[in-house]
């Protein structure tokens, strides 16, 4: 087993929607049928978001899937799972999500040592006009690189 992380499932959509301010890494509390799902790349992080409620973290509206051969003890797809740091990190989560326009998204989960992690982004949502300047720049960098290849075929 490689010490170096694996990703397991992202939130591709992130980084478009929002302006990331700050990252973070967290454990997160699953029980054993949410873990093999996720080995098994059944993880969406697309609609999720995180929230502070009683000086905890939970990660809300992320879906695992349930996992092909748990029968009866099978996971409920979409509960609310609890994320796993210290009380002076999600202190100061909170605080910057009490600024205007600044919230908790989820970017990745992916494994660690044997263990899943979450990686967390302070965020801040985009604005239309914000959108259309990463699509523009997005596009220039394909242009650029179509340009160097084809140059080097001539």
């Amino acid at each position: 087993m490689s010490d170096e992380p694996r990703d397991l499932a992202t939130n591709r959509k992130a980084f478009f929607q929002y302006e990331i301010l700050d990252t973070y890494e967290t454990g997160i509390a699953l029980v054993g049928t949410e873990i093999k799902s996720l080995r098994a790349h059944g993880g969406s992080l697309q609609e999720a978001y995180i929230k502070v409620m009683g000086g905890e973290l939970w990660l809300i509206n992320c879906s695992i899937a349930p996992y092909r051969f748990g029968n009866i003890h099978n996971h409920e797809e979409r509960r609310d799972r609890k994320l796993l740091m210290h009380r002076y990190e999600i202190d100061k989560l909170r605080r910057q999500t009490q600024e205007k326009g600044v919230t908790l998204i989820p970017l990745a989960f992916y494994l660690k040592k044997g263990r899943v992690k979450v990686k967390i982004a302070s965020a801040r949502g985009k604005k239309g006009v914000d959108k259309r300047a990463a699509i523009k720049e997005r596009d220039d960098r394909r242009t650029v690189q179509r340009a160097i290849r084809r140059g080097g075929e001539e």
